[in-house]
């Protein structure tokens, strides 16, 4: 099939011509790379994606298609992806359809034959950047002025875009996906924690793994209030990932400072800096974010260091906290930055990484165990 040139300029100028692979038309976004070296259908599907697109370092991306199991929204949320090659041909036997045939049929653009290397460093050195993309006209000035007057990150509502609009019972995926220790699901399953799931951006894979540990899910909406939470008798509290700078989600912060002293909590990425900020703390932009499954985390509290899946722009103020009843627990081996949290007497912790992984190393699963055990506790509950 012939494909269409396109084009993508970045707010500095810089150019990068590909060809189109996806939806056609005009599009602008904050460009982001990904160092994940499988996955691609759950990145495309992640919702803290939102607003952005997404460079893949991985230089062979959609080999394996797409499938019906493997996605963590019900819809794609990056605005676009950007790919060394791009395989119109899946070989793989879950494939229901071919990576570019999806992205066309869901509204996404797609540049194929992108020197992502060249566009990767320029990123690392010079940090995100507004990027204008067009498969339709590639005049660099006019796309130049596009990707400059395009909002900026932080002046997004993102997570009022992404979360639900209303509350609902979660029943999609209750069958175990990762953990196959059925010892530990018997354990839970009579009885479980009832988990209210505060919807940022969340993965599904979050509450399929919840739901495999015994546990029954609520997701409500990021903007629910703290009355309206604890009239549904939660065990715990779970805030999930979600795009955007954790600054707007102003819902969310309220929310968990509402239930701060009054249920069990856990933060997950966004959902980490949402209760960071709900104590008091302070959250600020990287450089050019973490983006990968390659993220080794350590334990502060045990020396132990894991890989993680990671997928944030912002990262919580370790000065911030100094005075606060926040203890850091873990630690980013990559840039020091903070990885987790927990408070010094309430039952309320944070992590920045994906414990659930989709895609990304699974040493973190027993994060999910240990919340959903704790809850089970009568001490806790």
């Amino acid at each position: 099939m012939q494909r269409s040139n396109a084009l993508l300029v970045l707010e500095d100028g810089s150019e990068f011509q590909g060809r189109s692979m996806g939806a056609e038309g005009e599009f602008v976004g904050e460009v982001v790379f990904n160092t994940s070296m499988t996955g691609y259908q759950e990145i495309i599907t992640d919702p803290s994606y939102w607003g952005q697109m997404v460079v893949f370092t991985c230089p062979h991306i959609g080999n394996v298609g797409v499938n019906e199991e493997d996605v963590e929204a019900r819809r794609p949320h990056v605005r676009a992806i950007i790919a060394r090659q791009i395989s119109e041909r899946p070989s793989n036997w879950r494939a229901a359809q071919s990576l570019p045939d999806y992205l066309r049929a869901t509204g996404i653009p797609a540049l194929s034959g992108v020197d992502t290397r060249r566009l990767t460093l320029l990123l690392r050195e010079r940090g995100v950047m507004r990027g204008a993309l067009s498969t339709v006209n590639l005049d660099p000035a006019r796309l130049l002025a596009m990707a400059r007057s395009a909002p900026a990150m932080h002046e997004l509502a993102a997570v009022d875009a992404v979360t639900c609009s209303v509350s609902e019972n979660w029943v999609e995926g209750a069958e175990p996906r990762w953990f196959d220790h059925a010892d530990v699901v018997e354990s839970l399953a009579d009885g479980g924690p009832h988990i209210v799931l505060v919807d940022c951006g969340v993965k599904h894979n979050i509450p399929r793994l919840l739901r495999s540990l015994g546990a029954s899910v609520t997701v409500v909406p990021a903007h629910t209030s703290a009355e309206q939470v604890l009239a549904l008798a939660p065990d715990g509290v779970l805030f999930s990932n979600g795009p955007g700078d954790p600054q707007r989600a102003m819902g969310a912060i309220e929310l968990a400072r509402g239930l701060m002293a009054r249920v069990p909590m856990l933060g997950i990425c966004l959902g980490h800096q949402v209760i960071a900020l709900a104590a008091g703390g302070r959250t600020f932009k990287l450089a050019f974010g973490h983006h990968g499954g390659n993220h080794p985390v350590q334990d502060l509290r045990t020396g132990i260091v894991a890989m993680t899946a990671q997928n944030h722009n912002y990262a919580v103020d370790p000065d911030s906290l100094e005075g606060l009843p926040l203890r850091v627990t873990h630690v980013n081996l990559y840039d020091g930055t903070v990885e987790g949290l927990r408070h010094s007497y309430l039952p309320v912790a944070g992590v920045q990484y994906h414990p659930e992984a989709s895609p990304g190393p699974h040493d973190s699963l027993d994060l999910l165990q240990e919340f959903v055990g704790s809850l089970m506790r009568e001490e806790i509950r």
